[in-house]
């Protein structure tokens, strides 16, 4: 569902992220790992084209569209779609004076997709939500209800990948595991592709198959996501475990 080789994004000359190979297969989990500023989120962004006055090279397939030579209408048709960014505060990218039910029936209809009230219970039901958060404005429902409402609008809209940015860091322990729990079923009973960016390695351990860990820009070590976070060979991922609580 994604094959990425030899990226790397530029802004200015200066190289933000540099990745030779990240491939996410159906009913996979794959997670970029490292600190704020390590050129995660970057990599992230450039794999749906949305990194803004970048120089981008290399190559990448996302879906099986060919994103670095694509047309932008090529790209719109597999955002959201498709593909589906799910971002770190989902509530900020929804209009705070619409109700959710209308939120979700405008983007069903501007994908083609069937705007039907079956379509959109169904993609509630799968992410834990009742139907009665419809009625609500985003202002309205909590952080974790706000991330499981982006996950339903992914499904209903038929979307193959997820790419999730930090989708729990300013949730709490408990939620967290809620949305954790609604992508790993995901994954396993509709075949969902996730591509996942996150500091946290406890969390992280918990999903991925595999592993990116990220530092200034570079891959520093990948490798299955067991076998790194229980021996590391990179100095800078051991310092990342250490500094788990």
């Amino acid at each position: 569902m994604i094959e990425v080789r030899d990226l790397q994004v530029r802004y200015g000359g200066r190289l933000v992220a540099d990745v030779p190979a990240l491939d996410v297969g159906a009913g996979e989990c794959v997670a970029i790992v490292g600190e704020s500023g390590s050129g995660k989120s970057t990599t992230l962004l450039s794999l749906l084209g949305l990194t803004e006055n970048a120089e981008i090279s290399g190559h990448v397939r996302v879906c099986g569209v060919d994103v670095l030579s694509a047309s932008q209408k090529a790209l719109r048709e597999i955002r959201g779609a498709r593909a589906a960014l799910v971002m770190q505060s989902p509530q900020a990218a929804l209009s705070p004076a619409t109700r959710l039910g209308v939120l979700l029936r405008r983007a069903l209809k501007l994908h083609g997709r069937p705007a039907t009230d079956e379509v959109m219970a169904r993609a509630l039901e799968a992410v834990v939500l009742d139907r009665e958060i419809l009625r609500r404005y985003p202002h309205e429902i909590s952080g974790g209800q706000a991330q499981r409402f982006a996950i339903a609008l992914a499904i209903a809209l038929g979307a193959e990948v997820i790419l999730a940015d930090e989708p729990t860091s300013a949730l709490d322990v408990t939620v967290q595991a809620e949305v954790v729990g609604v992508l790993r079923r995901l994954r396993a009973e509709r075949g969902l592709a996730l591509l996942l960016v996150s500091h946290d390695l406890a969390l992280v351990s918990t999903i991925a198959d595999r592993v990116l860990v990220m530092k200034d820009g570079a891959v520093v070590e990948s490798g299955p996501a067991a076998e790194v976070l229980a021996q590391p060979s990179h100095p800078y991922t051991r310092e990342l475990l250490e500094a788990l609580p």
